[in-house]
């Protein structure tokens, strides 16, 4: 399998000087963006919709929204992520009720750093409290605690509906193990653009992606070179290089956002404390994006 997942960003419009609203005009722009450029799935609520600033009822009004517009078009997966079980569990109630999700994202919890016995027990009970299925998602650096391959085997033995992980550990022997320990098909996917091709190279299945937030079409074109005809992913990856780092010169979505408003499609708006980009790496990724793209 060969899919283009793009975990999209939330546009906001000013409301006062410190506060916004939700864009659900811009919104619609980029949802068929993304259905016109043939993209695969669809991540919501993740920390590219600057998630952590919206409130739940936001949440439930995004996702009911976007379901109205990606359905029968793209498949749709929500992030359920909080680092506390219980309220994990909550929201995966609530979204139990919407029709139309096809997955629940559900990542490490961050900051309190539970042992190896603690994330098993996050991830069965939030598994084992809905028949969705489940994505798992390991990412150290942001977590700080990382969601060892031994643990990962005992989740997925005990709970059938735990069938892929996004596996961001930064340690590629274990990234590798991962793949090598589980089932054909359970599918291990990439987490950043600028690692796709050598990671589908070491049969990975596929990409969250930041980039096709604004180039749907040239990333759809890019994954699918990447597991169709490797001298051409070699050459687009070559190409597409910069452009990946670029998107990272300061915290996402900053520059993703920041081009998107350049192009009318969304309002340069954020919510604290997330805010435009500083003044010189503005001015150096506007110019990059003005050049090449």
């Amino acid at each position: 399998m060969k899919w283009l997942w793009t975990a999209l960003i939330t546009p906001f419009k000013k409301w006062n000087w410190i506060d916004s609203e939700i864009d659900y005009v811009a919104l619609e722009k980029l949802l068929n963006m993304q259905i016109e450029g043939w993209v695969d799935w669809v991540l919501l609520l993740w920390t590219t919709a600057e998630n952590p600033t919206l409130t739940k009822e936001e949440w439930l009004k995004i996702v009911k929204f976007s379901i109205n517009i990606l359905k029968w078009k793209t498949k749709i997966m929500v992030n359920v992520w909080t680092y506390s079980t219980k309220s994990s569990i909550e929201n995966i109630e609530n979204f139990d009720k919407v029709k139309w999700i096809d997955i629940y994202l559900v990542v490490n919890p961050y900051y309190n750093k539970p042992t190896q016995t603690g994330l098993k027990m996050h991830f069965i009970t939030c598994a084992k409290g809905t028949s969705r299925n489940i994505v798992l998602y390991n990412i150290k650096w942001r977590t700080w605690v990382n969601l060892e391959t031994s643990t990962l085997l005992e989740i997925v033995w005990e709970c059938d509906n735990v069938i892929w992980v996004k596996e961001a550990s930064w340690n590629m022997e274990q990234m590798l193990e991962v793949v090598n320990k589980t089932s054909d098909d359970f599918l291990v996917f990439s987490w950043d653009d600028s690692l796709t091709y050598e990671l589908v190279k070491n049969w990975w299945s596929w990409v969250i992606s930041v980039a096709s937030n604004i180039f749907p079409k040239m990333m759809k074109e890019f994954i699918d070179s990447c597991f169709e005809d490797n001298s051409k992913a070699e050459i687009l990856n070559n190409k597409y290089s910069e452009l990946f780092d670029k998107l990272f010169i300061q915290a996402n979505p900053l520059p993703s956002k920041t081009y998107l408003a350049t192009k009318w499609i969304i309002e340069e708006e954020f919510r604290l404390p997330m805010c435009r980009m500083d003044n010189n790496e503005r001015i150096e990724f506007l110019d990059f994006m003005k050049n090449n793209y």
